[in-house]
Protein backbone atom coordinates (compact mmCIF):
# COMPACT_ATOMS: atom_id res chain seq x y z
CA UNK A 1 0.00 0.00 0.00
CA UNK A 2 2.71 2.28 0.98
CA UNK A 3 4.80 1.86 -2.70
CA UNK A 4 1.46 2.54 -4.61
CA UNK A 5 0.38 6.23 -2.33
CA UNK A 6 4.39 6.70 -3.33
CA UNK A 7 4.03 6.08 -6.82
CA UNK A 8 0.65 8.02 -7.09
CA UNK A 9 2.38 11.22 -5.23
CA UNK A 10 5.33 10.75 -7.51
CA UNK A 11 3.25 11.18 -10.36
CA UNK A 12 0.68 14.28 -8.86
CA UNK A 13 4.00 15.91 -8.31
CA UNK A 14 5.16 15.28 -11.84
CA UNK A 15 1.43 16.80 -13.12
CA UNK A 16 2.16 20.01 -12.12
CA UNK A 17 2.43 23.66 -13.85
CA UNK A 18 5.86 25.21 -15.24
CA UNK A 19 6.66 28.22 -17.12
CA UNK A 20 8.38 28.28 -20.09
CA UNK A 21 9.62 30.87 -21.99
CA UNK A 22 8.35 30.65 -26.32
CA UNK A 23 10.79 31.84 -28.65
CA UNK A 24 10.29 33.07 -31.88
CA UNK A 25 10.07 29.75 -34.37
CA UNK A 26 9.04 31.41 -37.47
CA UNK A 27 8.68 34.45 -39.42
CA UNK A 28 6.69 35.24 -42.71
CA UNK A 29 7.73 38.95 -44.41
CA UNK A 30 5.01 38.41 -47.10
CA UNK A 31 2.29 37.51 -44.60
CA UNK A 32 3.54 39.30 -41.69
CA UNK A 33 3.08 35.85 -39.24
CA UNK A 34 4.98 35.50 -36.42
CA UNK A 35 4.95 32.19 -34.65
CA UNK A 36 6.61 31.77 -31.03
CA UNK A 37 6.72 28.03 -29.84
CA UNK A 38 7.87 26.37 -26.20
CA UNK A 39 7.66 22.47 -25.23
CA UNK A 40 5.66 21.11 -23.03
CA UNK A 41 6.37 17.37 -21.19
CA UNK A 42 4.29 14.82 -20.80
CA UNK A 43 2.17 15.22 -17.79
CA UNK A 44 3.42 18.81 -17.42
CA UNK A 45 0.98 21.89 -17.90
CA UNK A 46 3.28 24.41 -19.74
CA UNK A 47 2.49 28.10 -19.86
CA UNK A 48 3.99 30.88 -20.84
CA UNK A 49 3.76 34.68 -20.07
CA UNK A 50 1.48 36.66 -22.63
CA UNK A 51 2.94 39.87 -21.89
CA UNK A 52 6.68 38.77 -22.53
CA UNK A 53 5.37 36.54 -25.39
CA UNK A 54 3.63 40.23 -26.47
CA UNK A 55 6.67 41.76 -26.43
CA UNK A 56 8.53 38.83 -28.28
CA UNK A 57 6.30 38.88 -31.11
CA UNK A 58 6.44 42.47 -31.43
CA UNK A 59 9.83 42.94 -31.23
CA UNK A 60 9.91 40.46 -34.56
CA UNK A 61 7.31 42.18 -36.57
CA UNK A 62 9.09 45.58 -35.61
CA UNK A 63 12.34 44.03 -37.27
CA UNK A 64 10.15 43.47 -40.37
CA UNK A 65 8.62 47.00 -40.48
CA UNK A 66 5.58 47.00 -38.73
CA UNK A 67 4.56 48.83 -35.47
CA UNK A 68 3.31 45.82 -33.34
CA UNK A 69 2.05 42.17 -33.38
CA UNK A 70 -1.63 41.57 -32.49
CA UNK A 71 -2.32 37.21 -31.22
CA UNK A 72 -4.92 35.31 -33.16
CA UNK A 73 -6.45 31.85 -32.86
CA UNK A 74 -5.96 29.31 -30.37
CA UNK A 75 -2.87 27.67 -29.09
CA UNK A 76 -1.88 24.62 -31.36
CA UNK A 77 -0.26 21.94 -30.13
CA UNK A 78 1.35 19.65 -31.92
CA UNK A 79 3.51 16.05 -30.41
CA UNK A 80 7.03 16.68 -30.92
CA UNK A 81 8.41 13.45 -29.28
CA UNK A 82 6.94 9.86 -29.23
CA UNK A 83 7.65 6.59 -27.42
CA UNK A 84 5.34 3.91 -29.16
CA UNK A 85 2.21 5.50 -29.56
CA UNK A 86 2.60 7.89 -26.58
CA UNK A 87 2.80 11.67 -26.99
CA UNK A 88 6.25 11.98 -24.58
CA UNK A 89 6.78 15.94 -25.58
CA UNK A 90 4.57 18.84 -27.64
CA UNK A 91 5.39 21.70 -29.21
CA UNK A 92 3.04 24.85 -28.65
CA UNK A 93 2.90 27.37 -30.90
CA UNK A 94 1.44 31.03 -30.23
CA UNK A 95 0.32 32.79 -33.69
CA UNK A 96 0.56 36.70 -34.35
CA UNK A 97 -0.29 39.40 -37.32
CA UNK A 98 2.07 41.67 -37.55
CA UNK A 99 0.09 44.98 -38.10
CA UNK A 100 0.57 48.54 -38.96
CA UNK A 101 3.93 49.67 -40.72
CA UNK A 102 5.79 52.04 -38.69
CA UNK A 103 6.26 55.43 -40.25
CA UNK A 104 9.78 56.78 -40.67
CA UNK A 105 10.12 59.91 -39.68
CA UNK A 106 11.75 61.83 -41.79
CA UNK A 107 14.09 65.38 -41.22
CA UNK A 108 13.21 68.47 -43.26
Amino acid sequence: MKKSLTGIAALLLCACAVQRQAEVSEVDANSGIVRLTYGQAMLQDASTDRYVADGTATKACQKLGYASAFAYGQPVTTCSVTSGSLCVNERVTLQYQCRAAAAQIVGW
